[in-house]
């Protein structure tokens, strides 16, 4: 069962091995909501079902926003974690894509970037969706091979 806390306008759930989490490592692969009981669901599923340690969704109302985001938080150089958030998203349909049913090639974000400000158009991930799976068929890819 997922601990719940509500603070600083976010909902944070945890698994009990949220100190797996290293500060300089941690960082989230990201999806945007504007339905708060649903990202409130995913949340609570990705705890549940291990996806990872820890994650939050914006709390819309204490923001007073009309959407909001959810962040998986995993270590950057955790592939296997890697592999089951993104395994979660796809299965959850969380990750957007193009008309021609093309996965954007989202980002990964290191915590130590959003603390740096790098935000925006601008930014550029280090680690990409690319590195995990094809984007035309959502089946994992793995580096060697």
């Amino acid at each position: 069962m997922p601990k719940l806390l509500k603070m600083n306008g976010w909902y944070w759930y945890q698994s009990g091995q949220e100190d797996k989490l290293e500060t300089h490592k941690c960082g989230k692969w990201m999806y945007f909501f504007d339905d708060q009981e649903f990202a409130q669901k995913i949340c609570e599923a990705a705890i549940e079902t291990g996806a990872c340690y820890e994650c939050k969704c914006t709390d819309m109302e204490v923001q007073k926003r009309d959407t909001g985001v959810i962040c998986f938080y995993l270590n950057g150089d955790d592939i296997e974690n890697h592999y089951r958030v993104i395994d979660f998203m796809v299965q959850y349909d969380l990750i957007r894509k193009t008309k021609s049913g093309r996965y954007y090639n989202n980002s990964f974000k290191f915590d130590d970037q959003t603390r740096a400000g790098e935000y925006g158009a601008d930014f550029e991930g280090k680690i990409k969706l690319n590195e995990f799976i094809n984007l035309e068929t959502g089946e994992h890819i793995r580096k060697g091979e």
